[in-house]
């Protein structure tokens, strides 16, 4: 049996992953952010939500003590957070600065690997967060990643639905051509690891396009060599599968699919035991608590569940939390007489109220001395709120910036129709062009991404033959009935 005992509501955008650790829980969405929560009553963290990424963050994951975070995103960075303080230890450039998908922690947290859009691996010593070795996978997206539970091999899939067997010294041991037809979207190791006579066996499932999760079994012979064998094929969700997870056992498994259903099977025969109907849509992200029986699961409708089994596996030390009923977790405090309004169009009284709603009111005095109302409270940056404003305190500029953020993210669950949000910043477009890649994007945004992300668009991955941008006069009308009627 399941219960759902909370609801998190926080993100303002897609949920793209989630991860445990002994008592936290992240997760991470296209509204550029990471929220933090503890897991004995899933309140979030004093300083979360975690805001450093420039653009969607793809992937989260803890050290194995829990006192690290890496994250990263489609700004070609990994983040390093500290889960004592929530600030950035370290940025970690991948090599090329292409948007990185797919981080994943060695369980011995002696390495971190960092997969890219262009194919580029890059292998970290995670203490030192200096860049050991890179390797490359031709013409495909890397967008799963799992270390071995020995931490000496990881596999990684790809979009083109190969899984490969990689070393530390970054050479490839073993190629799954076409494990998942159309494209593999992830892949985790069991956490146990069988041995008997010549050969030791690790578990791996993975999912993908095809709409099968599939559980392999890899071999590692004492003469060196490896071999992998698929073991059971999974069928029990109607379209592609987006993620998967294993419990800290490795007795169960579960996968989160495109049909908006989670499904909990017996990993050791291959039986469904559950199918969960609670996201509204996709099912992006999922992940089992190591202390609890405890699933988290995230979805594009920007909320992620936490269900607990009732007479499922128990954690490591049979832990459970006390349940809730549908408990809500959510920060919206944008007052119904602004609600109506964009940020963008809001007169500096307007500013100067939600200066005060949320515990800025010392600054009402700074605000309307330089006249900032919505469209310049959105374009402050920590340059400008240090000379123009003279706001000294660091804790206080990060305040407001964070602030600005969500009021940022918040255009994502306005109602705002998806088409008239900029691809790259997620927020609505006021001078939309065309790219060659056939996308709209806002003009400040693109330019910005040509000039430092070597001419690849930001959809396809694909190089783009012009730089050329034209206005799109059609959709830029469009927006502007939208904004008359709203």
């Amino acid at each position: 049996m399941t219960t759902l005992i909370c609801t998190l509501q926080d993100h303002r955008d897609d949920v793209n992953w989630c991860a445990f650790s002994g008592n936290l829980l992240a997760t991470c969405s296209g509204d550029k952010t990471l929220r933090v929560y503890s897991t004995s009553d899933f309140s979030e963290l004093a300083f979360s939500p975690l805001s450093g990424h420039g653009y969607s963050v793809h992937c989260c994951c803890f050290s194995a003590c829990g006192q690290f975070l890496a994250s990263c995103s489609t700004d070609a960075t990994v983040v390093i957070w500290s889960m004592v303080s929530g600030e950035i230890e370290a940025v970690l450039e991948h090599p090329g600065r292409s948007p990185v998908r797919i981080c994943a922690l060695s369980p011995d947290s002696v390495h971190l690997v960092s997969g890219a859009s262009d194919g580029t691996l890059a292998l970290w010593d995670f203490p030192s967060k200096q860049l050991c070795r890179t390797g490359t996978v031709n013409e495909a997206t890397l967008v799963a990643c799992s270390f071995s539970p020995c931490s000496q091999v990881f596999v990684t899939g790809s979009t083109y639905g190969d899984l490969r067997l990689w070393d530390l010294e970054m050479r490839q041991l073993h190629a799954e051509k076409n494990a998942h037809d159309l494209g593999v979207t992830c892949c985790t190791f069991a956490p146990s690891i069988l041995s008997g006579g010549q050969v030791v066996q690790f578990r791996l499932a993975s999912c993908g396009q095809d709409s099968q999760l599939k559980i392999w079994a890899i071999n590692k012979f004492n003469f060196g060599g490896y071999k992998m064998h698929l073991l059971h094929t999974l069928t029990g969700q109607s379209a592609p599968v987006l993620s998967c997870a294993y419990s800290s056992d490795g007795q169960l498994l579960v996968s989160g699919s495109v049909d908006k259903t989670v499904t909990v099977y017996d990993a050791n025969n291959a039986l469904l035991l559950y199918t969960l109907n609670q996201h509204e849509r996709y099912v992006t992200a999922c992940c089992f608590s190591p202390t609890a029986p405890i699933i988290a699961t995230g979805s594009m409708d920007k909320t992620v569940n936490i269900w607990r089994l009732e007479d499922g596996c128990r954690g490591r030390d049979g832990k459970s939390v006390p349940e809730q009923s549908a408990l809500t977790s959510s920060e919206g405090t944008t007052s119904a007489g602004r609600s109506k309004l964009l940020v963008g169009d809001w007169s500096e009284e307007d500013v100067s109220v939600w200066l005060v709603e949320e515990g800025l009111g010392g600054l009402v005095e700074k605000f309307r001395a330089n006249n900032i109302d919505g469209t310049e409270l959105l374009s402050l940056t920590k340059e400008t709120l240090v000379s123009e404003l003279h706001i000294d305190s660091v804790g206080l500029r990060n305040k407001v910036l964070r602030k600005v953020e969500e009021l940022k993210s918040d255009s994502v669950c306005s109602g705002i129709p998806d088409e008239f949000l900029c691809p790259i910043t997620r927020e609505l477009m006021r001078e939309p062009v065309i790219a060659a890649d056939g996308f709209s994007y806002e003009r400040e945004a693109i330019e910005s991404w040509i000039n430092t992300k070597n001419r690849s668009s930001p959809m396809t991955n694909l190089p783009l033959l012009t730089t050329l941008l034209t206005p799109n006069h059609t959709l830029k009308m469009a927006i502007g009935r939208w904004k008359t009627s709203h």
